[in-house]
């Protein structure tokens, strides 16, 4: 019996399709037991390597940018007198002159929107002041909101943000936690506030808080889906190039997909690929994550996947990976190499996915 590097090294050398059939014959060359390492290792040595470094990038959001904080600062830094009228009332009274500076009191109390709303619902509750939405507060800091912000809820916005940076917001804990305002910024409360506004932050206190949770992960969750837009998008100008029958699904179309072609695995497939007879040809689920957790998670997908295309008389079925979370090998990539036949490739090398069939006989345009 050949080692799983013997096998890693054939499959390596041999053309696309060759390597597809090589990849399918795994399971009657290794015992059940030694499935999970020769996929495993086949991953590692020849699918890793193909990885983009997408952790490196990300997509711009508008919000996230510096402009509308830094506008947001100098209207809650001169409404509050640099941060020395900072009474409920006072914050009160400057919120409702200018709701983009909640924006400002977001972070300063480290939340997110939909934790700040939170907030808003517990203060408001004791308080009998009206709770505001994640939506609602979101608006209200990008300048878009329909309705004129209320002076209940600039309160509630205040009395949130006060016992926020006075500690009072939350009970103390008893079990070792912190709560997200006990941050060197915050040391001192306002006191540090006025402090950092007017003689600037410490490098080592910025550098710290991008250390403690500030490392893209907010313009990350945000953009998460946009990512793998841009993936698919890559994709789709590839089929475009080469005159390539397919389908993108999404919400718009899933049960439409479904009906045309048959499918009954929920959600469809990202792309389906079709020839001039409407006669489904391919599958293919694209997945990008830089957590291996994640990935693990995602992989099951395939498994899903692999049964209907089997269903579907053994249509091929490939993936479209990217991201650091698919370097995990054992119960991640290993899977999906295993499940797609080892039809699986990335944005690194996406071009040689149209030299496997039936890729080939479906481009009706020379590439």
């Amino acid at each position: 019996m050949a080692t799983p590097a013997e096998t890693v090294a054939a499959i390596e050398g041999a053309p696309w399709n060759q390597r597809v059939n090589l990849v399918r014959q795994i399971p009657e060359a290794y015992g059940l037991a030694a499935h999970r390492d020769v996929y495993a290792t086949l991953a590692r040595e020849l699918y890793v390597p193909k990885l983009t470094p997408d952790f490196a990038y990300v997509l711009p959001r508008s919000e996230y940018d510096l402009p509308p904080v830094a506008a947001a600062y100098r209207e809650a830094h001169r409404l509050t007198g640099g941060f020395t009228k900072v009474g409920v009332s006072d914050v009160a009274g400057a919120t409702l002159a200018a709701p983009v500076i909640v924006a400002v009191w977001r972070l300063l109390l480290g939340y997110i929107w939909r934790e700040f709303a939170a907030a808003t619902q517990v203060v408001g509750a004791e308080l009998d002041l009206p709770a505001l939405s994640a939506d609602r507060l979101k608006k209200l800091e990008q300048g878009v909101a329909k309705r004129s912000l209320t002076a209940d809820e600039a309160q509630v916005i205040a009395e949130v943000v006060v016992r926020g940076i006075d500690g009072s917001l939350w009970p103390v804990p008893e079990d070792g936690r912190r709560t997200k305002q006990d941050r060197p910024d915050l040391a001192e409360g306002w006191a540090t506030v006025r402090q950092f506004a007017t003689d600037g932050v410490p490098f080592e206190v910025f550098l710290h808080q991008r250390h403690y949770g500030g490392a893209f992960r907010q313009l990350l969750d945000a953009i998460g889906t946009q990512r793998g837009d841009v993936l698919e998008q890559e994709l789709e100008d590839e089929c475009e190039r080469r005159g390539i029958r397919y389908i993108r699904t999404g919400a718009h179309n899933q049960a439409e997909v479904q009906r045309r072609f048959n499918l009954t695995v929920k959600p469809a497939p990202d792309f389906v690929f079709f020839d001039a007879s409407d006669t489904l040809q391919a599958i293919l689920e694209v997945k990008l994550t830089n957590d291996g957790g994640t990935a693990r998670d995602k992989a099951a997908r395939f498994a899903a996947l692999r049964t209907e295309a089997g269903r579907l008389g053994g249509k091929p079925l490939f993936a479209l990976l990217d991201g650091l979370g698919w370097t995990r090998t054992s119960d991640a990539l290993g899977p999906v190499v295993r499940d797609c036949d080892g039809r699986v490739f990335t944005r690194g090398n996406l071009a040689e996915m149209f030299d496997v069939d039936p890729f080939p006989h479906l481009a009706t345009l020379g590439s």
